[in-house]
């Protein structure tokens, strides 16, 4: 869930750590530290809280070193103290290890430890690896120390280690969460993810499961746990690090925000013919026929990229007509589930590296189902793991709160769906055109959304001091209603419930007082008038309405009340679009209420970018 980054080359080692566990700052963390070697010596400097305080501790207490490690972390085994931050060290204080994962059966491995006479000084899970490391020590390289640990241990996890008694050299290892390796200019980088070396190098190498990364200053050799060489494909990133910026804004979250018609539009370039309506979709890699005998789909994903496939759900089963079912990435495997014949699983992951979802996949896989993966991140396990992918290509999303990778997702799911459609003979040449020529106005639908802007603050404002929201919708835009409250909850930390706006007198209806925000997704389509009849009996019951609909119809300004009640008028937009619109006021008024309450938008409490264990 945390921030790795190791480094070896001709420039200051400090500085580049720092400046790497800066760039990894949106995955979230509650303290951090660096390790390096400088002589022979092994240095430590940690702190709890901010980067800034660690920053702090090395000013009073300077280091220099050849080579090193840097992380930061949230807490999983062990409080967020400076003893429990990492690196962390075995008993000679020469050895020392970050880690992302969990060792599941550490605390065996501990005790074992402990009777043999090793000292623990720390409650983490990660101390284990660099005790067990010093002890299957032979003298045949650090590396080779670290297989024979790996043989004991259980769990998932990325470990980068180094020895002040093998100089030098860097050890990667993964089993599960992210490890890149980047390839400079007479250095070597090693990271969780790929902005804390952007601003170094473009060349990149990901290591799969079960893979050692041996990083020296002449060169990486890659193996297996067990040694043997493994051949290994450097990918060049298109990022520019300055992509990971603010660009002015004040936060990432609001950059990422105004960035989703450019983003959008990304992802339909090159995908589509307007003059035909068909789309291509050449990284899918499964061919017509196959794709043709699909009988049906399951959608495997987790968080706000499950909302994406609930909304891809009815795209593809009104436009290509095939059954589809949205499932948990982290439930999937744990139901026995079945995977029927001729099965197209479709995993849902902006890094390509959430674990539950890649768990799901594996075991969809395991019952014979070909899958795609719609994901962000070229390189990233789920497109390797996949037989083909449509990539986003929403650029690097620094905010923990997904944003634009949403909506890409969304985008991807229509282009999904229409070439589905097309394949399998339910869309005629003219109603694909139709489609096509919509989906090429959606960037520009965006713009003029972003003009709700200024109302949005005025509704942040009011609201902004409530405990409590209901979001309603139905239809296709009801999965937005569930996103709206997600996002709310996320980085404002007002307790929020998305609900199917049929299902409100079905229980929720009981919550709905004066002091109850309802936000409502009624744009002009067929279930508009069911959208009325809800908020009618919201109004019934003295709630506040806050509602999105399409602009050109004042049916709603004249059932609400001028003095609680808000209506944002949207462009209009066909159905299929509508999703994508309506979540962007949403995606708003969580940022806007969460900065008037002083939350952290882009880093909120508990939370990680991308989930890498479960």
């Amino acid at each position: 869930m945390c921030g790795i980054i190791g480094y070896i080359g001709p420039k200051e080692v400090v500085p580049v750590l720092i400046d790497g566990l800066r760039r990894l700052e949106y995955r979230g963390y509650d303290s951090a530290g660096v390790a390096v070697v400088h002589d022979g010596v092994m240095e430590l400097r940690r702190s709890a809280g901010k980067l800034s305080r660690l920053e702090d501790v090395i000013t009073l207490h300077p280091i220099a070193g050849e080579y090193g490690v840097g992380h930061t972390r949230w807490a999983t085994h062990g409080r967020p103290t400076e003893e429990n931050a990492h690196p962390h060290r075995d008993c000679t204080g020469k050895i020392v290890v970050v880690h992302n994962g969990i060792i599941e059966n550490y605390l065996d491995l501990k005790r074992e430890l402990q009777r043999q006479g090793h000292t623990f000084a720390t409650e983490t899970d990660t101390e284990i690896v660099a005790h067990l490391v010093e002890r299957e020590t032979k003298n045949d390289g650090l590396e080779n120390a670290v297989r024979r640990a790996l043989l004991l241990m259980r769990g998932l996890f990325a470990l980068v280690l180094i020895s002040a008694d093998d100089p030098e050299k860097i050890v990667a290892v993964r089993n599960g969460p992210p490890i890149v390796v980047g390839l400079g200019d007479g250095e070597f980088f090693v990271a969780s993810d790929i902005p804390a070396i952007l601003s170094h190098t473009h060349d990149v190498v990901f290591l799969g499961d079960e893979e050692m990364a041996v990083v020296t200053r002449t060169g990486v050799s890659f193996t297996d746990f067990f040694g043997r060489p493994v051949s290994k494909a450097t990918q060049r990133v298109l990022w520019d690090s300055i992509m990971a910026e603010k660009a002015g804004y004040k936060h990432f979250m609001l950059k990422e925000i105004f960035e989703q018609p450019a983003a959008v539009r990304e992802t339909i370039l090159g995908r589509v013919s307007q003059d035909t309506g068909t789309v291509f979709l050449e990284e899918m890699k499964i061919g017509d026929e196959q794709l043709r005998a699909v009988q049906k789909i399951t959608i495997l994903a987790c968080g706000t990229s499950w909302h994406a496939g609930l909304v891809g759900k009815f795209m593809i089963e009104k436009l290509a007509r095939v059954a589809v079912e949205v499932d948990y990435g982290s439930e999937f495997r744990y139901r026995s589930p079945i995977v029927a014949p001729n099965t197209l699983a479709v995993v849902i992951t902006q890094s390509g590296e959430t674990a539950d979802t890649l768990a799901a996949l594996r075991e969809a896989r395991r019952q014979g189902a070909c899958s795609i993966s719609i994901c962000n991140v070229v390189g990233s396990m789920a497109t390797r793991e996949t037989d083909g992918t449509i990539y986003t290509h929403a650029g690097p999303e620094i905010g923990v709160a997904s944003t634009k990778a949403f909506t890409s997702q969304l985008v991807a799911l229509y282009l999904l769906a229409l070439r589905l459609g097309q394949v399998r003979g339910t869309l005629s040449p003219e109603a694909s055109r139709s489609h096509v020529d919509a989906l090429l106005q959606l960037p520009q639908l965006l713009e003029q959304t972003f003009k709700l802007a200024p109302e949005v603050e005025e509704i942040a404002a009011r609201f902004h001091a409530h405990t409590d929201f209901l979001y309603l919708g139905r239809g296709i835009n009801y999965p937005i209603a569930l996103e709206g409250a997600l996002k709310l909850k996320e980085i404002s930390y007002i307790h929020a419930e998305g609900y199917p706006a049929g299902e409100m007198k079905h229980g929720p209806i009981a919550l709905i007082d004066e002091r109850m925000p309802i936000v409502t997704l009624a744009p002009h389509d067929h279930v508009f008038e069911k959208m009325v009849g809800t908020m009618q009996e919201v109004k019934a019951r003295g709630g506040s309405v806050v509602a999105l609909t399409t602009r050109g119809d004042d049916t709603l300004r004249s059932i609400l009340d001028r003095s609680r009640d808000f209506v944002l008028e949207l462009p209009p937009a066909p159905e299929w679009l509508t999703p994508i619109l309506m979540v962007v006021p949403l995606q708003l008024l969580a940022y806007d209420i969460a900065v008037r309450r002083g939350c952290d938008v882009d880093q909120p409490r508990n939370l990680a970018k991308s989930v890498t264990v479960e």
